[in-house]
């Protein structure tokens, strides 16, 4: 295998700084490092970037992944140790463990078996393919499923949303005192597949997925809690020795399914699916893997499934590692990546825990230089993300007053490397610094290029934030921080299988670590841009014609009802001004941007910062959305309901969604309204 090295001019540059600094603080030991790169920004973000290694991450993610090291188990205790023996090595400014309890979810029993018409019985393996597993694995299995047992007809569902079954009433197939099949698909999770099947009288679920992990015979694990964080502490930190809810109560008990589920691989899918009989499947639904033949059911195979687990209280730890800033120590930009796994973690999160560790390693370098950002920045490592996304909510939670008054970004990064091609999702005010990093860093597929020319050849859409399906999802839909989502690769197909391991990583997704090297470049310059420029790169403009491209999507969907958007256009209308006249500022004042003199001007900065980071904040609404009152996002955040078509203003998604009276609508687009009007009064300031 061999690696890409750091061209040798920067290299020549790297060792010279370093020199540099190293000969001052030996002839200066009471003195502060120079500011080597206070007016250099560029030969700073070339300096981190020539100091990647590929070799290093490669073997970052090697020692991550020797074993899985699913949440709350004996060898997350490693990666644990693994990580901040990493950070602490590096002698940051401050590396600490933050613990908290939480109710953790694991299988104690697992069976499927089928009697069919011709009196044959099956007893399904429910593992993954045996050349694969090994007893360290965690068998497959939805955590938080009830225990219990469930036996009936086997009822084919789709995807199991809600227009499905729709098309099975019509067929006159009803799935009530029946189990259901459904195959996943793009639109709901398994979660809420659970949760149709439930409210559609179903006694279980079992799920699988045709892409069956790669080929190889991977079953995909995951959770069906409802909601993110810890389930016995809804809205406050975990904290050891804190108060705890009883399973019992309904806060907690709301966020569990009433009905078990199962993961499947395809192969026993497959047998089950061929033993349906009934009416054919509906025409839209003949796709992949079913054809013009395949039976919707009952089946007259009786099938039994049988599930024991247990919930229990696990202490889950996150590493925060903080480099202090010079200037404004209390602003912080926060990078944020989950470190456990439900089996090797290969690609879910460890591609992204190598990644945040070698950035680590260059910013220690940068420091030893004589950099010292002008912002404070965080580097977490999270836990118990898998279970639904617990250690960063915990976080949040513990600290969301601190953060509403001075996190000024959130950079999240899961699975770093997945495939080819660079994603990202984002809140509008970051597109421009997002393109502005992409333009310095070279793609890893092609040299002649920048990550910025082939993501626009490619892709050139910057996703939004109303999923929830990383650790995003407590900064922004509850704290309101700006925050950014990367990844490279669309999808991938060993998802939360057996077979995420460092051998597939060499072998598949990326042989020569160049899309890690990539990623890590792009998070590191994100966190340098944001941490050190002097008058945020924050651009509401670009936030003010998304929420305009909002407006009209929402007045189109709107067509042919009595109800007006015209609290939201003014409402617009008034937030486009006032971003005009921050740019307007902020270009003002970054003509003397690095002058130390200038108290004044200093001020003025600190001034227009703080009402650019708050700005999102007020897009938050105390009573949140209907439904999911933790999360608090009116035009970033989850739907509640899973037939909700815009991906934007939730709370006006679910009153549409629900066929709600006019009146409610209504009042949804104004809540929407006065949160829009909200930001526009933090970024203009003061009280008028």
């Amino acid at each position: 295998m061999s690696f890409r090295q750091p061209p040798p001019l920067c290299s020549f540059l790297f060792v010279t700084v370093l020199f540099v600094a190293t000969f001052y603080t030996l002839h200066h030991p009471d003195a502060t490092p120079p500011h080597l790169f206070s007016s250099d920004s560029l030969t700073l973000r070339r300096l981190f970037l020539s100091s990647a290694s590929n070799a290093t991450i490669s073997s970052y993610l090697r020692s991550l992944t020797r074993h899985p090291h699913l949440a709350g188990t004996k060898p997350s205790l490693e990666t644990l140790n693994y990580v901040l023996n990493h950070f602490q090595s590096l002698r940051l400014d401050d590396t600490r463990v933050v613990e908290y309890e939480a109710l953790l979810s694991y299988p104690t029993y697992i069976s499927l078996t089928a009697r069919f018409s011709n009196s044959t019985t099956v007893k399904f393996d429910l593992n993954d393919d045996v050349s694969s597993s090994s007893s360290d694995v965690v068998m497959p299995y939805h955590a938080y499923s009830p225990s219990g047992s469930a036996s009936g007809n086997v009822v084919f569902v789709n995807h199991g949303e809600e227009r499905d079954y729709r098309s099975l009433e019509m067929i006159g197939v009803s799935v009530r005192g029946c189990l259901v099949l459904a195959r996943k698909g793009e639109a709901l999770g398994r979660g809420a597949i659970v949760k149709i099947a439930e409210t559609k009288g179903a006694l279980g679920v079992l799920i699988y997925d045709e892409k069956n992990g790669g080929g190889l015979g991977g079953v995909e694990r995951g959770t069906v809690m409802r909601g993110i964080g810890d389930p016995v502490t809804p809205g406050w930190p975990g904290v050891v020795g804190g108060e705890k809810l009883s399973l019992e109560d309904d806060r907690v008990s709301k966020r569990f399914p009433k009905i078990p589920s199962l993961p499947l691989s395809l192969r026993n899918a497959d047998i089950l699916l061929a033993s349906l009989s009934g009416a054919k499947a509906p025409v839209e639904w003949r796709t992949g893997r079913v054809g013009l033949s395949q039976r919707v059911g009952p089946g007259r195979a009786v099938v039994n499934m049988t599930l024991q687990g247990e919930m229990k209280m696990k202490k889950i730890h996150n590493v925060v590692a903080t480099i202090r800033g010079s200037d404004e120590p209390d602003r912080f930009v926060i990078l944020g990546n989950h470190r456990d796994a439900w089996t090797y973690g290969a690609v879910d999160p460890n591609s992204g825990t190598s990644a945040l560790l070698d950035i680590g390693r260059r910013f220690s370098l940068l420091l030893e230089s004589g950099w010292r950002p002008r912002r404070t920045i965080l580097l977490c490592s999270w836990d118990a993300e898998e279970f639904g996304m617990v250690g960063s909510t915990e976080w949040v939670e513990e600290h969301v007053l601190n953060l509403g008054a001075s996190a000024v970004a959130y950079l999240n990064v899961d699975c770093a490397v997945q495939g080819s091609g660079f994603f990202a999702g984002s809140t509008p005010q970051l597109d421009s610094v997002l393109l502005d990093a992409l333009k310095l860093v070279q793609d890893p597929d092609d040299v002649t290029l920048t990550v910025e020319e082939t993501f626009k050849s490619q892709n050139n859409i910057i996703e939004r934030l109303s999923r929830v399906d990383s650790d995003f999802s407590g900064f922004l839909h509850h704290a309101g921080v700006p925050s950014i989502d990367m990844y490279y690769g669309a999808d991938y197909s060993l998802y939360h299988t057996a077979f995420d391991s460092y051998d597939w990583m060499i072998r598949n997704a990326d042989p020569l670590f160049h899309r890690h090297v990539a990623m890590a470049g792009i998070w590191g310059l994100l966190g340098i841009i944001l941490a050190d420029e002097p008058v945020l790169p924050f651009d509401y403009l670009s936030y003010a014609e998304q929420l305009h491209a909002h407006r009209d999507a929402l007045s189109k969907l709107l067509e042919g009802n009595n109800v007006s958007v015209d609290p939201l256009s003014m409402a617009i209308q008034e937030f486009s001004l006032a971003a005009k006249e921050v740019a307007d500022e902020a270009q003002k004042l970054k003509e003397g941007a690095y002058s130390k003199n200038k108290v004044a001007a200093a001020a003025k900065r600190r001034e227009l910062n703080d009402r650019m980071m708050l700005a999102e904040r007020g897009f938050l609404d105390s009573e949140g959305i209907k439904g999911k009152e933790w999360f608090k996002h009116l035009v970033y955040g989850p739907a509640a309901e899973p037939e909700s078509k815009l991906g934007f203003f939730p709370g006006i998604e679910d009153a549409i969604a629900t066929n709600s009276s006019e009146g409610i609508i209504k009042h949804e687009i104004w809540r929407v309204a006065r949160a829009i009007q909200r930001a526009s009064k933090a970024l203009k300031g003061g009280f008028t």
